[in-house]
């Protein structure tokens, strides 16, 4: 048997636990067999781990179990399961074994694609464990949404008893290191072969984590090309927000989100929600930041990653965190979960970029590829201009300087209107500068006021975010 230290494969986690005299809880498992309960049952000594597996598969039976629902395959669904079996453990056994055994429910409820039927969504699940740490304590959570990106319905069935596995054992022998946790999730897989795009920690083992770290967590180590929540920092997946709606999204840095930025957004919204293709229906509004927008030099600074999610928390959206350096791909992904329009506000600097052939040498169709994914479902981009700081010259659409040979692929961009211009309301706020507006955090410079949105000022001057006055002289 490998240490504790040592990286165990699926059958080994499973033995560990099965040996473990203090680990006893229940499998509950719907839509991809007893693939997890397996496990436990093919390496050995299953008798002193499952106290009970169950499947139930029926609908009927399903809901006279753990009550109705609208969705099968759902986080509802998965929370009735977890807290109905943790809680007959304890009407059944806490008095006997309660005091010598830590209980846990394990479930899940998941849907396989087949090849066979093309138009079926695509294979997806919720993963989830209820857990005690100590005997006779209050239990804790961790819930995961997972996508199967395998054709092959053994395969992903395959898939989710090692996913589940992984997610046992890292909630019993990791749950005080949740990074490490989050790492070992696809031991004995691999990305392409699932992304797990959610997680939540919740309960007394976790009382100090931010949900918001692991949602970056999922990100930087590669379980997961985006993670969002929401403005109350709930981990969410993306279809739960934008499941048939439209989307206005902003991309940034957001060390605050400037007066400029804001109007950016607002002016855009006005825009989008006049188009045709909405008939009157109201997006959702959201933020977006990608990794290296992150970055503070070659790492990313986790207290200066939540400043920045507070800050737009104030403004009550949610966000985005990806590995999207490009729009198209950012775009791509979006269309996975809405196929309602998508509208993106975008300042002159950035979109120049959008426009530059050299950032797309990878691909072997150049610029054109990237425009023909960014644009093929209609996608606006709203392009609000830039004031060059040392010039005084103002750069909108209309006189933005294009390489020769793609003025023609401009122009029709423009004229087609897949590209917009905005025109600011407030003409002189093209003269805020982030670099200036950090140095008024520094300061505790209370004209910060005039630069950024009042609800960012407040939050950062209560919580003192970004080091407020930290650089202030003392008395």
């Amino acid at each position: 048997m490998s240490s504790n230290n040592d990286k165990l494969n699926t059958g080994q986690k499973a033995l560990r636990i099965n040996l473990d005299a203090k680990k006893y809880g229940t499998f509950a498992e719907i839509g991809a067999g007893q693939e997890v309960a397996r496990w436990f049952f093919h390496v050995g000594k299953a008798s002193g781990t499952v106290a009970k597996t169950i499947s139930a598969y029926d609908m009927a039976v399903s809901d006279a179990i753990y009550g109705p629902a609208e969705r099968y395959v759902s986080r509802k669904r998965l929370q009735a399961m977890l807290d109905l079996e943790f809680n007959l453990l304890l009407q059944r056994l806490d008095k006997t074994i309660g005091d010598r055994r830590t209980f846990f429910a394990f479930a899940d409820t998941v849907t396989t694609k087949h090849v066979s039927k093309p138009g079926q969504e695509e294979g997806q699940g919720w993963l989830g464990i209820k857990f005690q740490t100590v005997p006779q304590a209050e239990p804790s959570t961790i819930i995961i949404h997972v996508r199967m990106l395998d054709w092959e319905t053994a395969r992903q069935q395959e898939a989710i008893g090692i996913l589940g596995v992984n997610l046992i054992h890292a909630a019993f022998y990791q749950h005080l290191e949740p990074e490490r946790l989050i790492g070992s999730l696809l031991d004995g897989l691999t990305s392409q072969r699932v992304e797990v795009d959610m997680i939540k920690f919740s309960g007394p083992a976790f009382f100090k984590l931010d949900n918001r770290l692991m949602a970056l967590q999922l990100v930087q180590q590669w379980l997961t090309e985006a993670a969002m929540f929401t403005a109350d920092g709930e981990a969410i997946i993306p279809s739960e927000l934008l499941y048939k709606k439209s989307v206005l999204l902003e991309r940034g840095s957001f060390r605050p989100l400037t007066n400029p930025m804001l109007e950016m957004l607002e002016i855009a919204h006005e825009k989008f929600c006049a188009e045709p293709t909405l008939q009157g229906e109201k997006p959702v509004v959201m933020f977006e930041m990608t990794l290296r927008q992150l970055q503070v030099g070659d790492a990313i600074d986790h207290r200066d990653f939540l400043d920045r999610v507070d800050t737009l928390s104030a403004l009550g959206k949610p966000v985005l965190i990806s590995n999207f350096l490009r729009y198209h791909r950012l775009v791509s992904y979006l269309f996975r979960q809405t196929q309602r329009p998508i509208g993106l506000p975008i300042g002159l600097v950035r979109f120049r970029d959008v426009m530059d052939e050299r950032f797309y040498t990878d691909l072997s169709g150049g610029l054109m590829e990237s425009l023909g994914q960014l644009f093929k479902n209609g996608t606006k981009l709203y392009v609000y201009p830039s004031l060059d700081k040392k010039t005084g010259q103002l750069t909108t659409i209309d006189n933005m300087e294009v390489a020769p040979h793609l003025r023609q692929l401009y122009a029709h961009l423009v004229a087609n209107k897949f590209i917009e211009p905005l025109t600011p309301k407030q003409p002189e706020a093209l003269k805020i500068y982030s670099s200036d507006v950090l140095a008024k955090i520094k300061a505790g410079d209370e004209t910060l006021s005039e630069l950024i949105p009042a609800p960012i000022f407040e939050a950062i001057k209560t919580k003192r975010l970004f080091g407020w006055a930290q650089g202030a002289p003392t008395a």
